[in-house]
This record gives structure tokens, sequence and C-alpha cells, in this order.
């Protein structure tokens, strides 16, 4: 995989750039500081991540091949997010993010395809994947992403202690609980995704109202791009998926609302 344009244009000055970036094991995360997982094949690539993830600030630790990131991501958490490369070593993007959801890892995971990729940034969506960014990327618009991701979860959690938003809601069978970030169908967890858990949260605040694909991108995924329309149909396609027949209506011509059960 070569290095994309965007990002070759910055010089490599990554500490952990040599054959084994991974840090000893049992190594104490930085205090304060967000932790990000690396998964990327490409040295000079995981390198200019890390230089310029770190600039977040955060604690990058990066991983080369499917089954490291796999180990770290499970072993040495917790994670605030994890940037992952589909086209890996050993296990690929697709298996590890499908593994991880399994498992039940809620961690926010960003996705780096290819430009001509549809088919897989399509199938990491479904397989649970937050976001993806298509290569060549800017290294700002890398950084917006993962502040974007950071900034959902906190704009929750102050909401809650505010009280400018409810701790929980209650429509019938369904139950969502905002302060844990978790959602119970007759009396079963769901198992979802911080995004699907972020747009089944903004849907059930303001029930009844349609929101169109624009919309739902500015005011849960925090940017409004063209051409990432998929991105909500397809987090829609999984939240129907998870609930069932009947929460989640499309409305022709505008986009999808939320009807509460009795």
């Amino acid at each position: 995989m070569s290095a994309p344009s965007h990002l070759a244009s910055h010089p490599a000055s990554h500490p952990t750039s040599g054959p084994d970036p991974l840090p000893l094991s049992g190594a104490t995360p930085k205090a304060g500081l967000r932790r990000i997982l690396v998964v990327e094949d490409e040295p000079d690539i995981a390198a200019l991540l890390h230089l310029h993830l770190s600039e977040l600030p955060a604690e990058v630790v990066c991983a080369s091949d499917g089954p490291q990131g796999l180990a770290l991501a499970l072993g040495q958490g917790p994670w605030d997010a994890l940037v992952l490369d589909l086209r890996l070593p050993g296990m690929g993007g697709l298996e590890l993010c499908r593994e991880l959801r399994e498992r039940g890892q809620r961690l926010p995971i960003l996705m780096l395809t290819a430009r001509n990729s549809e088919l897989d940034r399509v199938l990491g969506l479904e397989l649970g994947a937050d976001d993806y960014l298509t290569k060549p990327f800017s290294i700002l618009e890398l950084q917006a992403r993962i502040r974007a991701l950071w900034r959902r979860l906190a704009h929750a959690e102050v909401s809650v202690l505010a009280g400018k938003a409810p701790g929980e809601l209650r429509f019938g069978a369904l139950h969502i609980h905002l302060g844990q970030r978790q959602a119970w169908l007759e009396g079963r967890e769901l198992v979802l995704t911080p995004r699907e858990f972020d747009l089944l949260w903004h849907f059930a605040c303001q029930p009844k109202k349609a929101f169109s694909r624009a919309e739902l991108l500015d005011q849960v995924w925090g940017y409004g791009h063209d051409g990432y329309d998929h991105t909500v149909n397809t987090h829609i396609n999984r939240l129907r998926n998870k609930l069932g027949a009947g929460y989640i209506h499309t409305v022709w011509g505008i986009g999808y609302r939320f009807e509460a059960q009795a």
C-alpha cells in the first residue's frame, strides 16, 4: 500500500517506526490522555498517523498486522478510538472489526479505505465501524473526524450531568439509558456501536420528527459531506435489524423518523 499523497507531504518522525512499534507489555497509559490504537501495516503511514494523531493530543499505539491489533484492542484497553486500515496481513480489517463487535467492544472505529473500494466501506459500516476516510485524505480531516467521535460522547455525558437531557427513555419494550450508553429491548441488551447508540438516542429524543440524511450527518456525525448518504443508510439498516420493525420509518422524499411504540 503506497502512502496517500496528502500524508506523504509530511516528514516521518515517529518514535516507534522501527520493526516493532508496540509498547512493552503492561506499559502504563499516560495519565489524562485519550488513547488511540492505529492498525496499519505500512510503516511510513503508521509513523505519520502516530505523529499527527498525537497532536490531538493523544497517546497513540500502533500495530502492524491484524492479529497484533486484535490482541492490543482486547488486552491493553480501554481505547478511545481505533483507526483501522482494511488491508492488513494475518487478519483483514473487516474481520478485525467484526471480531471486536461480536465480543461487545464499543470503542469508536474509523476505517481507512481506498477511494475505489465502495464495497469495503459498506461492509465495514455493516460490521460496525462508526466512520471511514478514503485515501488520500488530509491530516486535518482525519483529526476532525476523531474529534467529532469524541465530541458526541462528551456532549452526551455533559447533557446528562447538567440535566439538559433525560438520563433514560422508555418506549414500551425499548429502554435506552444515556449515561450507561446502553439500550434494551424486552429486557435483552442491544449490542450497539457508539454511532448506532448516538443515532438511536437522537431519534428517541425527538419522536415523530422527520430527519433528512444531511441533517443526521450534521447532527449525529458532526459533519456534512456530499456522497456520504450511504453511511446514514447503512447505520439505519443496522438499527432496524436490531430493533425490529416498527421503530424507524422511512419518510419518502425526506428521510427517516422514529415512532414510539406503546
